[in-house]
């Protein structure tokens, strides 16, 4: 499929691997729209560096934390570029928390963000659909979810809930509409810069070396581009999870 011209959403595009995805589509010719929620400044300039490249871009400003911005976004996407063919679900919140000391309020933010505004997005998107138009949804997922440890419950949970969502999409959107997602590994190091546990990954993976978000951005071409692949997981851990 030509993807120039095309309308791509991306929810935390102003920063990480969501700036790495909106940037890598702008330079296949899709108009972008680039949410953010705090990320003004940069999601401001990426809009004018894909602007100044001679693309077309516009920065929405949602708080995905609401339970009407998901149908407010998509509204104001088609608004400012037409019809959303391409969904990616790249916000996210990453929290440690144990089953001891995990509160009520990380709980319902997590499932808040990672899960239920996918869906609602998901649904919105579904729904302002064109009749007869092909369209994408991808989630950017965690290998986690697939074998969950002990130290970020909520996170875990709702990626988990995040997979299971992916699954049960690719079945109701079918055929018009493809849904897959990427469960990353080590990519990059976790905001505010680099743990112990980040340092030491390498050492630990059997390609012996993190990743990096240009590993993600070709995760997502390969399932823009592949006409027969839906309902998957695609994991790019460098093998962590074996």
């Amino acid at each position: 499929m030509d993807w120039r011209g095309r309308v791509a959403l991306v929810t935390g595009a102003g920063v990480r691997i969501g700036r790495a995805i909106a940037l890598a589509l702008a330079e296949r010719g899709m108009r972008l729209v680039i949410h953010y929620h705090t990320s003004a400044g940069p999601a401001e300039e990426l809009v004018e560096q894909i602007t100044s490249a001679g693309g077309q871009a516009v920065a929405l400003q949602a708080d995905l934390l609401d339970p009407s911005a998901p149908q407010r976004l998509i509204a104001q996407a088609r608004e400012a570029l037409g019809a959303v063919d391409v969904l990616i679900h790249s916000a996210s919140i990453f929290e440690r928390g144990t089953v001891y000391d995990t509160t009520l309020e990380q709980w319902e933010r997590h499932m808040a963000i990672n899960l239920r505004a996918p869906f609602f997005l998901s649904q919105a998107y579904a729904q302002a659909l064109p009749p007869g138009q092909r369209g994408h949804i991808i989630h950017i997922a965690d290998w986690r979810a697939l074998r969950p440890g002990t130290q970020y419950i909520a996170y875990t949970a709702s990626k988990a809930g995040l997979i299971a969502l992916t699954k049960s999409l690719a079945l109701a959107l079918a055929p018009s509409v493809q849904v897959n997602a990427i469960a990353p590994g080590g990519i990059l190091p976790p905001p505010g810069g680099p743990d112990a546990y980040f340092a030491r990954l390498p050492e630990r993976l059997p390609l012996r070396r993190i990743g990096d978000p240009r590993e993600i951005v070709k995760a997502v071409n390969y399932l823009l581009d592949a006409d027969f692949v839906t309902g998957e997981i695609l994991l790019v851990t460098g093998g962590e999870h074996l």
